[in-house]
């Protein structure tokens, strides 16, 4: 996925920022936060006002626009103002999903609820669903899938495994790094590996994937970050949503984008061949029943 290699589509402008948030220069950081703080003002600004707001040249906000994947400024300007329109026709929730020390119990599930669609929502935002098809598309030809990932993007990734295992695919997580190298160094082409790591700076699925790529596999990073060290060694990059509030942490929203992504890949295994997947998963669930 290439945020660059074409203008960014309607719709998707606040969440890109997001999601690039971490890979920005200092200067294009302080234009993020003015935006994010006032988009709607922001659509409506000249070039000068908003360099004179964010202390920034006029050529800095320039190329802050075409990092999003924007001509210019005029562009920018104009989507941010179609998304803003669009966001205000959506029925708002009474709920500020922040969770608060003052809510109770049930407070905290309905925010927590809309933090999940939040986080879904954003996630379709960003995902590159021509990439997803195509990686879709390799995994079936592939001799054997691994995933891998350590703390709670460990625990997708047996999560996937198990889940791909029971249609029949040679699959298998790694969560340990010693056990990730050396399975990593031991592939071969036609092999398929996903990191999976939201912040895409894990040190060590970063460095399984290296190992994975230079030993001929085909590979895949699952990351809130595109340009993210993780992301920028995989072959193919599919970005999960980070919409989280600041009490619940980022652990469920973080989790449930990325088991959504790979559930879309699991999806469209099971569309491409359902006798197949069918057979299969009747045959694991009639072993794990004697």
């Amino acid at each position: 996925m290439s945020i660059q290699s074409s203008t960014l589509k309607a719709g998707k402008i606040i969440d890109t920022i997001g999601s690039l948030y971490d890979s920005l220069t200092p200067s294009s950081k302080r234009i993020s936060d003015y935006v994010l703080n006032h988009a709607s003002e922001v659509s409506k600004q000249s070039i000068a006002e908003l360099s004179q707001n964010v202390n920034a040249g006029d050529a800095t906000i320039i190329r802050f626009c075409r990092t999003l994947g924007f001509k210019g400024f005029q562009e920018f300007k104009m989507e941010l103002a179609i998304e803003l329109a669009n966001n205000n026709q959506q029925e708002k929730s009474i709920f500020d999903t922040d969770v608060t020390a003052e809510d109770n119990a049930e407070i905290i599930s309905q925010k927590l609820k809309l933090s999940i669609e939040n986080v879904l929502s954003e996630t379709i935002n960003l995902l590159d669903f021509d990439t997803l098809e195509h990686a879709t598309e390799q995994i079936t030809k592939a001799k054997a899938l691994y995933f891998f990932g350590v703390g709670s993007s460990g625990l997708v990734a047996e999560s996937a495994k198990h889940k791909f295992m029971r249609i029949g695919l040679n699959v298998d997580a790694l969560t340990n790094n010693h056990f990730m190298y050396m399975k990593a160094a031991l592939l071969e082409p036609g092999d398929i590996a996903i990191g999976i790591s939201h912040s895409g700076n894990s040190d060590e699925t970063t460095k399984a994937i290296r190992l994975a790529k230079e030993s001929g596999a085909l590979t895949i990073a699952v990351t809130h970050n595109p340009r993210s060290d993780l992301g920028k060694i995989a072959d193919h990059v599919l970005v999960n949503g980070n919409r989280q509030g600041h009490l619940q942490g980022d652990s469920i929203g973080t989790k449930v984008s990325q088991l959504f992504v790979l559930d879309l890949i699991y999806t469209s295994l099971v569309k491409h061949d359902i006798d197949f997947a069918q057979g299969n998963k009747l045959k694991t669930t009639r072993a794990l029943q004697k």
